[in-house]
Formats: structure tokens, sequence, C-alpha cells
């Protein structure tokens, strides 16, 4: 397969899909995954893909059915396994032929379609080109570098949700054997405010339902997400909602094809047929503003006393002082702050006086603001008042993005874990891990700008695109006296390098794992708490590739020798040691290897689905949350960046967004077309975005086009990581410290013109 130029845009606007899914996506997926491999090579991985003893897709963490059609994947679970599945390669030679410099003027979307890496490179200092290493002098490079420290502290070991848990485990042990608790990963930067709210008020930073649940509902929010885009076989489990008679309420700033009609291509209905139209109500608010709509609906079921009495008094605290708190909230400052009518928000609560069973699916539209914690509370207040937590067809359910970004999580990537895990650590492996708090994602950034950390480790992310403000991120980076990258693709960070930088090149999820012992599998915890196998199929990418988990423990063994004895190299041989480990140090893991060769794996257990709250009143908690949101001067906007159809994560896999009528072109912004006319410019305008902080500072992205689109009043929307650099490193949530990307105030300007 020949590599593809870096395209240049050509905007093409059109209106907006009306549904998701059917034969086009179909059609698609399918284009994209012959464009990047072979039809054998296709059908190994798609026939493979979400089943019981095949490939876990790296696409997302949507859990997968009880019963799975034989075809259980979405439009782009399928382009993104082949897209790993590639045949395109990134070699030594083409590292020859491009300096890091020339690498670095090219757009994310190029860097991708380069192919599968294949041999471990360096950049040494003051090289302008990678230049390749063989393993050995790799490990013997980075441990020399770590084991130079002043502190353990100076380094940073990030991890992306991509990471399984064997991995995930060998890799916090490692650290925390090394002596720090840097542990930031990608969760930091999205769902962080949803593990903060909830610990906070449930005692457990988790969904608690099941996939069955959201069948059974009666009613079910689905708040600040697109899962036509990010999650679509979400749309799947809906349209089982609807047809068990629950119905859907839609909350978003752009109304999203998937939730307006879903048309299953694994069913007649979705080929020839309208499919089925999933949300009932769509609720058009205001960027941040659900904080206010949900604290109104609370409002109202205090003002008609419809509350569940008896849950309300055995399993909760504070519920005296939040109805206090609750009945301030006035109608003027709830329509202001939402955008909504009065009638809107009526509708909805008539339609929870109606509904046994309430589950709120939220993401990264409620975590990404300043309030994002107080809004997740205020959603779980919600539930709370008709016990709508703990129970069938009931409860919170925040919709990660990573495939395995919760499993990692639960393994110990974290920079603040309890006690309880570093004692249980302890006592596993004879050591003290330490106990001090470490840096999580954005704390990392200033931590390398202020040279307070040397030594950055990035696992199978892309943290250069993944996190704000582009410029100061990129000179923090640049300050590292080593930066180490382990990746399948290439990507942005390989091109934002400390004076020595690695790039350590890793098996995918689709390929073959065959270590000393035997054929190995790994496994991922899904958004439900689901963990499961996954088994590649595919002949490795390169011979000279090794896994995820030998990478992490060849570089410990060589950083940390024998202490404290850890058999690092007898991990690498067989991962069912590491899962022994992992059954004796975390809780629910309990004869992990071999409840995991059930099919299908097992499900950890929630104490919240019975009536156990891990708090410190042993009760789940009312919180009184003061009402916030953006206040918009005028000639203003607010922003959110968001994701296009056609991309996974950081990385567009081509220059569309199908749904959303946008083809040749990212550098866009959507605004509604009154508020183009009203801020004096008109449709397919040049533009540059300010964005404007409460500290005076402002940041700026030059050149976007405006789209006319039937966007909230007030708002914008534009993709990432092209809009990271509007967001500084200061801009975050309160608690969670996640950067507020879907709350930026902007406006826009005319270019001005080169000197």
């Amino acid at each position: 397969m020949d590599a593809v130029d870096d395209p240049q845009e050509n905007l093409t606007a059109g209106p907006p899909k009306q549904y998701a899914a059917g034969l086009p996506a179909v059609a698609h997926a399918i284009q994209y995954s012959l464009e990047q491999t072979t039809v054998r090579r296709t059908a190994l991985t798609l026939l493979n893909l979400n089943q019981a003893e095949g490939i876990d897709c790296p696409g997302c963490a949507w859990p997968e059915p009880e019963r799975r059609h034989r075809n259980e994947y979405c439009e782009n679970g399928a382009k993104h396994i082949n897209d790993e599945a590639t045949t395109r390669r990134v070699t030594r030679d083409f590292f020859a032929r491009h300096s890091i410099d020339e690498l670095d003027g090219k757009s994310d979307y190029w860097l991708n379609q380069q192919g599968r890496l294949t041999e471990p490179m360096v950049k040494r200092p003051g090289a302008t080109h990678y230049e390749p290493i063989d393993w050995d002098d790799a490990f013997r490079g980075i441990a020399d570098e770590l084991n130079g420290l002043g502190s353990p502290d100076e380094a940073l070991f990030y991890v992306s949700g991509r990471l399984n848990n064997e991995a995930a485990f060998l890799l916090q042990l490692f650290a925390r054997a090394f002596g720090t608790n840097n542990l930031p990963d990608c969760s930091n930067m999205c769902h962080e405010s949803s593990g903060s709210a909830l610990s906070q008020t449930l005692g457990i930073g988790k969904g608690s339902v099941q996939l069955e649940d959201i069948y059974n509902a009666d009613l079910v929010f689905v708040v600040g997400q697109n899962p036509g885009t990010n999650h679509p076989r979400m749309l799947s489990a809906l349209e089982r909602t609807k047809r068990t008679g629950g119905r859907v309420i839609a909350v978003n700033t752009l109304p999203e094809a998937g939730l307006m009609r879903f048309r299953n291509p694994q069913k007649p209905s979705g080929i020839v047929g309208r499919g089925t139209a999933i949300a009932d109500r769509f609720l058009q608010i205001r960027p941040g503003g659900d904080l206010a709509l949900f604290q109104m609906l609370n409002r109202r079921l205090l003002d008609d006393d419809a509350l569940d009495r008896d849950y309300i008094a055995n399993h909760t605290t504070g519920f005296e002082a939040y109805a206090d708190h609750a009945r301030t909230i006035t109608w003027e400052h709830a329509l202001e702050a939402t955008g909504l009518t009065r009638g809107q928000i009526e509708d909805v609560h008539r339609d929870v006086l109606a509904s046994r069973s309430v589950i709120v699916c939220w993401a990264m539209g409620l975590t990404q603001h300043k309030h994002g914690v107080p809004t997740v509370r205020e959603v779980v207040n919600f539930l709370m008042l008709r016990g709508n937590i703990g129970k069938p067809g009931a409860g919170v359910c925040p919709v990660r993005g990573h495939s395995n970004v919760q499993g990692d999580r639960t393994m110990g990537i974290w920079e603040r874990m309890p006690d309880w895990f570093l004692d249980a650590l302890g006592d596993e492996f004879g050591f003290d891990p330490p106990r001090a708090h470490g840096l999580d994602s954005v704390d990392a950034i200033r931590a390398m700008r202020d040279g307070k950390a040397r030594v950055f480790v990035g696992v199978a992310g892309n943290f250069v695109r993944a996190t704000p403000d582009s410029e100061i991120t990129e000179e923090a980076l640049r300050r590292c006296a080593l930066t180490v990258q382990v990746s399948t693709k290439l990507n942005r960070s390989h091109t934002v390098t400390g004076e020595t930088a690695f790039i350590l090149p890793t098996l995918g999820r689709s390929d073959r794992d065959i270590q000393a012992t035997g054929e190995q599998y790994v496994t991922v915890e899904d958004s439900m708490s689901a963990v499961h196998r996954s088994r590649g199929k595919l002949p490795p990418a390169s011979p000279h590739l090794l896994s995820e988990v030998a990478i992490v423990a060849r570089l410990a063994q060589r950083t940390l020798g024998d202490l404290p004895a850890i058999p690092w190299a007898a991990f690498e041989d067989d991962y069912d040691l590491i899962r022994d480990r992992i059954s004796r140090v975390v809780p629910g893991f309990e004869d992990f290897n071999e409840r995991i060769k059930q099919p299908g794996g097992f499900t950890l257990p929630n104490p919240v689905n019975s009536g156990v709250y891990p708090t410190p009143s042993g009760r789940a908690v009312f919180t009184c949350n003061e009402l916030e949101w953006l206040q918009t001067p005028p000639g203003h906007l607010i922003l959110q960046s968001l994701r296009s159809h056609d991309q996974w994560n950081t990385i567009p896999y081509s220059m569309n967004d199908r749904y959303r009528g946008i083809h040749n072109a990212r550098r866009i912004v959507m605004v509604n077309p009154e508020d183009i006319a009203g801020l004096g410019f008109a449709d397919g305008d040049l533009v540059d975005l300010v964005s404007v902080w409460r500290d005076g500072t402002e940041r700026r992205a030059a050149g976007f086009r405006l789209v006319g689109y039937p966007a909230a009043r007030g708002s914008a929307a534009a993709y990432y990581p092209e809009t990271n650099v509007l967001v500084p490193l200061d801009s975050v949530a309160d608690i969670s410290n996640t950067p507020t990307s879907k709350g930026v105030l902007i406006r826009l300007e005319v270019p001005t013109p080169p000197a």
C-alpha cells in the first residue's frame, strides 16, 4: 500500500445528516480498511473483532453484549483496527529521508498514514534525524538517564487508555519500585471530573449500570456526548431501549445524527427501512448549561415532593441541607444558563415523573468545564432523589472513550492511588511504595516547563496532541533531557522531543504475541467494568517489535536490577504470572486466570448495586453545588472542541466529517447562521479564533473557515487537536484539574494580513 500525500484543505459543506450508520457506514468502513491492508487481513480482523476469543476493539470502551453478532463492530471500530493492521511500514530509510523538523511540519493525518513503526529509533543530542538502535542499547540508555536523576520524581510515566491491564500493572509497579507516583494518564484530560464526583458522592469512581440496565430503563438521558461518532455501538443498545418501551432524551449543543435516527446495518430495517428514531426529545443546551438543567429538574422534583423517601432516609446523607440549597435555583437563572425554554424543561420533568427507572449517560460535554465536577455531582443528586441508584434499569453511566482507560486506573495507573492499594502492592512485592501523591497530566506539563521533571516516558499515546496549550506543552517536552514514546504508529509526539529521544515500537492489539512460554493474550476492562481477553490474530508488523509487557519488563529490569526482587523476565515470558499477582493485589480479580477464561470474561462488582457506599459515612452523599455558567460578553461565543466523525482521538482518518456535512477541511468553526450574521461575518469567511480568559490572557488559532451550522445560539464548535492551542494550561476544572476544552470563550477576528 502506498502512502498518501498531505491533503490540502478545500472545504465543501452541505446539510448535516439526519441519521447514522446504514449502508454508507459499511461502505466507508470497508473502503478505508482496503486502502490500508488486504482483503484477507481485513476479513481476519473484522471477523475476530469483539468476539469472545478475538481482538478487543481499540476504538472505544463500549461493552459487548452477551449475545454477539458475527459483525460486532461499528464503522469507526473497523477503521481503527485496520488502520493498525495497515501494510504500510515506517523503516529506518524513512527516518533517514525525513528530518525531525520536516516531520514536525507534517499534519497529524499524514504522520499516521505512513504506517507501522518497525524498529527502535533514537535521536541523539544535537541530531537532526532519528537513527536505528538495538533494543539492549535503547534500554541501557533510558535506564542510565533514569538512574542519573536527582530524584525519582523527576521522571514521568504517562499512559494512554489503549494499554492493556497486564502492561499497565507492570508499568505502575515499575514506577513505584523506582520511587515515584508520577503516573499521569489520559483520564486526567477527559473523565477525571466523573471519577472525582462519583468518588465523593457514591464512594467509587465508576459507573453503576450494565447493558441490561440500558435495555430495560424507562428513561435514558444522553448528555454531552455523540454516540454516532465516538461509540456507535451504543446506538444498538439505545435501539433496544426504544424497542422495550423506554424513552431517550438527548442533551447537546449540536444535533447529532446518531441520536436522531439509527439505521442498524445488522438488520434489514437499517438497510432498506428508516431505522429507529432514538431521541424522543432533544434539548439544545448552551455549553456548560447542564448544571443548571439538572438543578432545575431537582427543584421541580422537590416542589412536587416526587421523591423516594425510603431510599433517601436509608441510603443517603446531607438531604436536608441539599433540599434547602436546591430550592434557591430560579427559573430566570436556569433559562439563561441553559438557553432552553421553561416548557422544554417542564416536559422533561413530566417524563421523569412517569419513569420508574432512569439512567444518565454522559461524556466530555459535562466533564471538560470549570464546573464539571459539580455538574456530575448534580446528576447524582438527580438520580438519588427518586432512588435511581443501585436498582435495575437505573444508575450513573459515564461513557469512557479509550478502550482500557478504566482498566488502567483499576490496575493502579493513577498519581493518587489510595493507601490500601499501595499497602497490598508493597506486601506482594516486598518494598515500600512511595506515598506522596504524584503529578497528573496538567501538573506534569508544568513540571517539565519549570525544569522539575527531566524524563518523560509515554506509553501508547500521543501526549503532545492530547493536551492543552500546545505551545507550552511542546516547549515543556523540548526542555526534557529524555523523551521516550512506546508506539505502534508515527504521531506528533515523535516530532516534539527532548535532548535525547527514543521511539520504542510495539505490538498492536491485532498482532499475535508469542513469548517464551507460547502465545499470550491480554485483558481489558470496558466502560461497564467487564473484564475480558483480547488475542491478536495477525503476524507482527515487524520481527523487531516487542510487546508492551516486554518493553516495560525489560526497561524495569535494566533500571532497577534485582532491587526489589521482582521477576521481570518471568513476567515477560508468561502473562499468567502477572495475572496471578494482580489477583492478590487488586480487589475483584481473585482467581483471575481461571475466571478470565470464561467466555466473555467477568464483571467486577460495584458495591453501589448492593446498597454499599464506600464513603466516610457509608452512605451516598447529597452535595450542594453553586450554580455556575460561562457568561458571554457581547461579541463572544462559547467554543467546544470535538472530534470529526472520521477521527479517532487525536488522529483524523480523513479530512471529512460526514455526519455534519463537512468535507475536505479541518480548520473550520461551526456557528449558528444567526450568530454569524450578528457578528458581522458571512458563511465561508476566513477568521482567527481568539480565546479570552479571566486572567486577561489570550490565545489565537489562525485561519479557520466559518461554517453556518445549527449549533446552539451563542456557541461554536471546532475540531481538536487543532484548537488545543486555545486552552491555557491553567484553565482547568475545579477539583479534577481537567482542561476546560468544552468551555472556551472566544471572539472571531478577521485575519491580519502578513506584513
